[in-house]
């Protein structure tokens, strides 16, 4: 039997996605199927950008139409990312997922984290902004090499900065001397962290990264008052010091009911030019974190000289060297998290999948 269009779309319905347990067919996820000779060209709906799903789909299609005859298989992968529970007094409407990169402890390399990962998502090929809450101590500006004053056009929102695509909003654009402490009370940093959400044109966002201040301070707090977020990063490194103050921002997200989606251990290792692997703080620190966290450990980030190279010179290393072994432990990371989410969504959605994404949803656990 020939190969026609129908069979192609048939077998390649017939896979099951990893992420949902479902068929493509069940999720609708095949939107074409087209057979030019020995050729099929597809293309396949995901949950995400960046997801593991992709190469598990991918190798599989290529092995069922390879039996049915296909010497070639061109798989198009687009993606309608799953959206957070949105209200009607929601600030950010548009934006899909928002996702706070947060630790207890000053120093883990928090900014570091959210700004590759910030970048990976977008080469992946979601829409990401980054938002800078880092009120006193804001480090984005530096990191993506972004200068200059937002400017507001009908004088009513404000228009982020943007740097490789992704819409960039921090306090540092505000500052006339970037040196100058910002010495604010609570109801101030408040009021900036709302306008920040509420005023600033984000439009259609997949992703909104938050970089947090480390502590359990107002700006949590405040954070989970104003937006439903679609969960937390905590971002450790190893040692036993920092985990005291982790644990306390773990404490924190489960008593405001933020879902921790999973920890990061920053600084794992280090490996020297010879090729020997130096666990310079310590192990387990990531783990441990984790396990009271109840969430998975997403990923552990050895160190490499070239993350503060080019953070220095406002190019994350994502961006800079994406071929590099640093930036793909970044990319592992954005896939893992990435997957998180869509399974937390999808079982806030009962395991379906709307075609066009549902507006509100139960609240997640």
């Amino acid at each position: 039997m020939a190969l026609s269009n129908e069979i192609a779309r048939s077998a390649l319905e017939s896979l099951v996605d990893p992420l949902s347990n479902k068929t493509l067919g069940e999720l609708r996820a095949v939107k074409r199927a087209d057979v030019a000779g020995s050729t099929v060209h597809a293309e396949v709906e995901l949950f995400s950008h960046a997801s593991s799903a992709r190469s598990v789909i991918e190798q599989g299609a290529k092995e069922k139409l390879g039996s049915l005859g296909a010497e070639s298989v061109e798989i198009t992968f687009t993606a309608n990312v799953r959206t957070r529970q949105v209200s009607g007094e929601d600030p950010c409407p548009e934006v899909k997922n928002i996702i706070l990169v947060m630790s207890g402890k000053g120093g883990v390399g928090k900014s570091t984290v959210a700004a590759n990962l910030t970048l990976a998502l977008h080469r992946a090929g979601a829409r990401v902004g980054l938002l800078d809450a880092d009120i006193y101590g804001p480090s984005v500006p530096t990191m993506l090499g972004v200068q200059g004053r937002p400017v507001s056009a009908d004088g009513k929102m404000i228009e982020p900065l943007e740097r490789f695509g992704v819409k960039i909003m921090s306090i540092g654009f505000l500052l006339d001397d970037p040196k100058t402490a910002v010495v604010w009370r609570g109801p101030m940093l408040h009021g900036a962290l709302q306008q920040f959400l509420r005023d600033v044109n984000w439009g259609k966002l997949d992703y909104l990264v938050l970089d947090l201040p480390p502590g359990t301070g107002d700006v949590a707090l405040t954070l989970s008052q104003q937006v439903k977020v679609t969960g937390a990063v905590i971002v450790t490194t190893p040692q036993e010091v920092a985990l005291i103050d982790v644990y306390k921002s773990i404490s924190m997200c489960q008593k405001l009911s933020i879902p921790v989606l999973g920890v990061v251990e920053n600084m794992s290792w280090f490996i020297d030019p010879a090729g020997n692997k130096h666990e310079i703080f310590g192990r387990g620190g990531g783990q441990k974190a984790a396990e009271h966290a109840k969430a998975p450990l997403l990923a552990q980030i050895p160190m490499d000289s070239l993350v503060r190279e080019w953070g220095d010179n406002g190019t994350p290393v994502v961006q800079a060297q994406p071929n590099s072994p640093i930036a793909k432990a970044f990319k592992d990371l954005a896939e893992t998290l990435s997957d998180k989410i869509t399974m937390e969504l999808n079982a806030a959605y009962g395991g379906t999948a709307p075609a066009d994404g549902p507006k509100r949803l139960k609240i997640l656990r």
